[in-house]
């Protein structure tokens, strides 16, 4: 299990680190991106070596988050021996992917915020509190001394803002503001991530959300509202999976809807869930049961089988959820 460390403790570790390797989570969103391209710029602002691997390609929407370096993303490790090794975001292993798999028991520090860390790194870094990674990260930094660039408050921001649906979410608390309000006088160009970030979708995208809808189902009484894209819906709308990430959000937003699930097909046959809740249910224990986590508003899992089975198993959780809800009441 885990070594828990406070931020002081982290912040030494990364300071004496060497040839660092942060990992992000496979499917890359966000927080994980915003997360590991801030942490590279700021230790290679202290002249380290450092690069940022992922299972999955960086989507081309993140593409920013580089900073115009082309040797930061580490591909296949050729001249490569990092002698640490950093995870972000990751709160299972499960989440690495195939290409980072051989990584699972030589993680040295996770840097996470999800309640559900499973604890495989030597030393953990937590704060389930956060509303992103992002959050934690910034104050690591600021543990650390080091000056908060353009570049790092720009990735920092797109992390915050893309895990709390720009303030939308019931995660977001003061301390995101306050958070939003530094990286903003820090040089964070606010104003135009978001337009980026949440106020363009392309036709794609688009035409991925209208078969979604077009697949909504309601269950109990209309409490849980359920929405799903098979691969052959994605391949036909023709989306990137980066550009699916808030679709969690539509069933959600729903008016009466308690539950919010979004299911996707990935390419090797399996269902990605998304579980999205209001204040009363808690969506981790619903995924967590089915051998995912995340957070009490927001949680995910992944589970084999065709379309059928995966909404029975889900949907199994989620009655079990609202019935010990009313049993609170």
């Amino acid at each position: 299990m885990a070594i828990q460390l406070t931020l002081e403790q982290a912040a030494q570790f990364l300071q004496t680190a060497q040839d660092v390797l942060i990992l992000t989570h496979k499917s890359p969103d966000g927080d994980t991106l915003g997360s590991g391209f801030g942490l590279l710029h700021a230790l290679r602002g202290m002249g380290k070596r450092v690069w940022l691997a992922c299972s999955d390609s960086i989507p081309p929407r993140y593409a920013y988050l580089m900073g115009g370096l082309t040797d930061a993303v580490w591909e296949d490790g050729t001249g490569i021996v990092p002698q640490t090794v950093v995870a972000v975001d990751i709160a299972d292993t499960k989440l690495f992917g195939e290409k980072l798999c051989g990584f699972a028991d030589k993680v040295q520090l996770c840097i996470d915020h999800h309640g559900s860390n499973t604890g495989y790194a030597q030393y953990l870094l937590l704060r389930p509190n956060a509303a992103a990674n992002c959050e934690l990260m910034l104050d690591l930094l600021e543990a650390m001394g080091l000056p908060l660039t353009e570049q790092i408050a720009n990735c920092l921001y797109t992390g915050l803002v893309t895990d709390t649906g720009c303030f939308r979410f019931a995660n977001t608390t003061a301390r995101s503001h306050i958070t939003a309000a530094w990286l903003m006088e820090a040089g964070g160009r606010a104003s135009e991530l978001n337009a980026r970030l949440f106020e363009s979708k392309k036709p794609q995208r688009v035409e991925a959300e209208r078969l979604a809808l077009n697949n909504l189902e309601y269950y109990f009484d209309g409490r849980c509202a359920l929405i799903y894209l098979t691969r052959e819906d994605i391949l036909s709308s023709g989306v990137a999976p980066s550009d699916l990430e808030d679709l969690t959000s539509l069933p959600r937003a729903i008016e009466g809807v308690e539950v919010g699930l979004t299911l996707r097909q990935q390419p090797g046959g399996s269902y990605k869930i998304s579980v999205r809740t209001t204040d009363a249910v808690d969506a981790c224990a619903i995924a967590k049961r089915l051998g995912g986590g995340g957070h009490v508003r927001a949680a995910g899992c992944e589970l084999m089988g065709n379309l059928d089975n995966a909404k029975a198993a889900v949907l199994a959780e989620v009655k079990k959820e609202l019935a010990r809800c009313e049993q609170k009441e």
